[in-house]
Order: C-alpha cells, then sequence, then structure tokens
C-alpha cells in the first residue's frame, strides 16, 4: 500500500463523522444513480417495444411512461420468482450448511488481518508459490518429454 493510500485509510477509519458523511454520501448517489438507471432503462424498453412489438404481433406504440410502468410491473410480477430479493454470495452455501462449516473452522473475525499479512508476507508467499507452481509445472513438461522418447 502506498503512503497516501495508507493515510486516507487511517483519515477514514478514525473519524466517525467522517465516515458517516461519506457513507450518506455514497447512498445518496447510489439513489441517484439507480433513478438515472431506471430512466434510462425505460426509455430502451420503448425503444425495443416500438421496434419490435408492432411489427412481430401487431401490438401498438408505447410511450415512455408506459414502458417504465412495464418495468415496474414486471419487476412486481417476475422479482419475486427468482432469488427473492436475497443476496446471491452466501445463500448458496446456508442452503447446503457449507457457511456455517466454514465459519466454525476459519472465523470471520480472521479476515481483519488480511491486509496486514499481505503487506507483510503477502508478496513473498505468493511469489515462492509461483517459484515452486512453475518448477512443478517445468518438472511435469520434462516428464512428459522422456515418456513421449
Amino acid at each position: 500500500m502506498t503512503f497516501i493510500e495508507e493515510k486516507r485509510c487511517k483519515f477514514w477509519g478514525k473519524n466517525p463523522i467522517l465516515k458517516g458523511l461519506r457513507i450518506a454520501g455514497m447512498v445518496v448517489f447510489g439513489i441517484i444513480a439507480a433513478a438515472i438507471f431506471a430512466l434510462v432503462f425505460g426509455y430502451f424498453v420503448m425503444l425495443l417495444w416500438n421496434w419490435l412489438m408492432p411489427l412481430l404481433f401487431g401490438l401498438t406504440v408505447i410511450t415512455y411512461w408506459q414502458a417504465f410502468g412495464i418495468l415496474i410491473l414486471a419487476k412486481l410480477i417476475f422479482g419475486a420468482v427468482g432469488r427473492g430479493g436475497r443476496p446471491h454470495g452466501h445463500g448458496h452455501w446456508k442452503k447446503w450448511g457449507l457457511y456455517d462449516e466454514w465459519n466454525m473452522k476459519n472465523g470471520p473475525g480472521r479476515w481483519k488481518y488480511h491486509h496486514d499479512f499481505w503487506r507483510d508476507e503477502g508478496k513473498e508467499a505468493f511469489d515462492n508459490y509461483i517459484k515452486k507452481r512453475e518448477s512443478e509445472v517445468n518438472m511435469s513438461e520434462d516428464e512428459q518429454k522422456i515418456d513421449s522418447n
């Protein structure tokens, strides 16, 4: 980590007011970005509908707000059919009981040391691993050459 990145992490991590403002700013930005995305997506739905549906099925041309309403209706109808609003990440692990087993072995608290480990030992350990893998690959290639002769 560079000096500037380290100072930025310390600055944002220690002051709870600045951290709260940063989180609030990200929430506001996320809401605005989602609204813009929905408006633009509604426009593309309108364009696609007006291009395909009248020709294929003889349906009428729709306005922008009708396309936007179709998007909302589709979300209401089909949104609950899929994952049910759950995040896709850990649900699969919990379904099979693997997430709890992994947490009992490794503990979620161990991840707080990941950054320190990578800074202190990670690069060297990774370089050693790459050297070991390359030597294994080279050895297996040599064995294949010997077997083919």
